[in-house]
């Protein structure tokens, strides 16, 4: 490709030092190379977003903002963040380092922007599994009552649910795309069954497509909604964090990354959709209202049978799982990557002899989530209210940020380079996507209180951890440049790469 060549002409050459080759030999134990397709990646992007998951638990929320035009808000998410995979895509084929995010910003924006990053994805991604454990446990808490009538204390499904992601992130990354490949399967099929039944009869009022109305879209609620839309997609820009244990990772990664967007706009639009055909448009808003966690099991056993609804308790247990292995993973390889810089401790850059897995960094990032789990089980606190959404939401900002930056950095790297990428993809996609994920953050921090429902207070400190995050690394980058200066010097660095500031 014209970028690794014609992008180093005139680049000052690096001279081999201690710390690039310390750098290359962490890496020789390595991850499983080629072991991963376009769809095991895709499993591994969309399983984080959680499908149904996400349809039984927040987009009754949504339709109860929005009205009948929430299905559009999915359909916007989703353009806006295929409009930012353009961009992000065409990077990928040009950036060959496992970093993701961090690697792309310090080829666009220099390192101390770079290290900026991977500390706000570490923050961002640890959030987003971190959260989850409280959902994962009122998730299962309500399965077990509904289905036994037994309860479980929270904190017990918690910790029981971190040693359960722990022991399937420390085996190989083959076994977890199979894993979340028939997960995923079960989730999404059973959303299918719904579907097929309410299509088949034809709703409760005759299928129409009043939720595509301009008058049904452009209402104030519109806004809420896809505050919550955008949540829903959180971790598809993960495809690039696989880089180096992908087939083909010029071809697969570009094709996964619009496979799961696509997959992710789509479904989620057509689910909401068909429950409010299942209940009709002009009573969905009092369904909404009158039982809003209840929505897609009333419709599941109206429209498919009893036996339907159960497996959907079971299912959303196992979409929550499923959503927990992939940001488990992505951490890890972050961990990976971030270690054998240089910059977090040398151990978390371990690769397991036989899984082939980083093994270390899935051990640590289990005992954060153990510690962060017993510290709200010891305040009392409440799994779902603060657990889930006051350390979710922090992450979910924070990705959001990430990818506004990473568009501005694609834009700035094309424009340094020489390649033979079109204008389209290098010029005008990604300012265009910046603009519009800075809007889309902007919108999530302004509807705060709609995801966490807590104080002035606390959301202003939930939102300031990103900026703060991301100084962190900065000042870390500042520190290193004069302490580590070899360390600093190839951060996010590959073989015959162009030299960055």
């Amino acid at each position: 490709m014209a970028v690794e060549s014609g992008s180093r002409q005139g680049a000052p050459e690096a001279a081999p030092s201690q710390g690039a080759s310390t750098v290359s030999e962490n890496e020789s134990p390595g991850l499983r190379r080629a072991g991963l397709g376009v769809a095991d990646i895709a499993f591994f992007v969309v399983s984080a977003a959680a499908p149904l998951t996400v349809m039984a638990g927040v987009a009754p929320l949504a339709i109860g903002i929005g009205g009948v035009g929430a299905p559009v808000g999915y359909l916007i998410a989703g353009a806006t963040l295929a409009l930012f995979a353009v961009g992000f895509t065409a990077m990928t084929r040009h950036v060959r380092h496992g970093g993701g995010f961090y690697a792309f910003i310090t080829r666009g924006l220099g390192r101390p922007a770079g290290f900026g990053a991977a500390t706000l994805a570490l923050l961002a991604y640890n959030a987003m599994q971190i959260g989850v454990y409280g959902l994962l446990a009122t998730g299962t808490q309500d399965t077990l009552e509904a289905l036994w009538g037994v309860h479980v204390p929270w904190p017990a499904i918690a910790v029981a649910g971190v040693f359960v992601i722990w022991s399937l992130g420390h085996r190989s990354i083959e076994f977890g795309a199979k894993v979340l490949g028939a997960l995923l399967i079960a989730e999404t099929g059973i959303l299918a069954l719904l579907a097929g039944g309410v299509l088949l009869d034809g709703g409760a009022e005759g299928l129409a497509l009043d939720s595509f109305a301009p008058h049904n879209v452009l209402v104030p609620g519109t806004g809420a909604v896809l505050t919550f839309a955008f949540a829903a997609f959180t971790g598809f820009e993960s495809t690039a964090i696989y880089r180096r244990e992908a087939r083909d990772p010029g071809r697969t990664i570009p094709r996964a990354t619009y496979v799961a967007v696509a997959f992710l706009g789509l479904f989620y639009a057509f689910c909401v959709w068909i429950v409010i055909q299942a209940f009709g448009g002009s009573q969905i808003m009092k369904a909404v209202t009158t039982d809003p966690t209840g929505l897609f099991f009333t419709a599941t056993t109206h429209y498919v049978g009893g036996w339907a609804t159960g497996l959907m308790h079971v299912f959303i247990v196992t979409s929550i799982i499923a959503s927990q292995l992939a940001f488990h993973n992505a951490i890890n390889r972050y961990g990976l990557s971030l270690a054998q810089e240089g910059v977090l401790p040398k151990a978390l850059g371990k690769v397991h002899p036989r899984h082939r897995s980083p093994y270390v960094a899935s051990i640590a990032q289990s005992i954060l989530a153990l510690v962060v789990v017993t510290a709200f089980a010891v305040a009392g606190a409440d799994p779902y209210r603060q657990l889930l959404l006051w350390v979710n939401t922090p992450g979910a900002i924070g990705l959001l940020g990430l990818q506004a930056v990473t568009a501005v950095a694609v834009f700035r790297h094309f424009r340094r380079v020489r390649h033979e990428e079109g204008r389209w993809r290098t010029l005008i996609a990604p300012p265009a996507a910046a603009v519009l994920m800075a809007g889309a953050m902007w919108l999530v921090i302004s509807k705060i209180d709609l995801m966490t429902g807590a104080s002035a207070t606390t959301n202003t400190v939930l939102v300031l951890l990103v900026p703060g995050a991301f100084l962190l690394g900065v000042l870390i980058a500042l520190r290193i440049r004069r302490s580590r200066p070899e360390v600093y010097a190839h951060f996010a660095d590959e073989p015959d790469d162009e030299a960055v500031r």
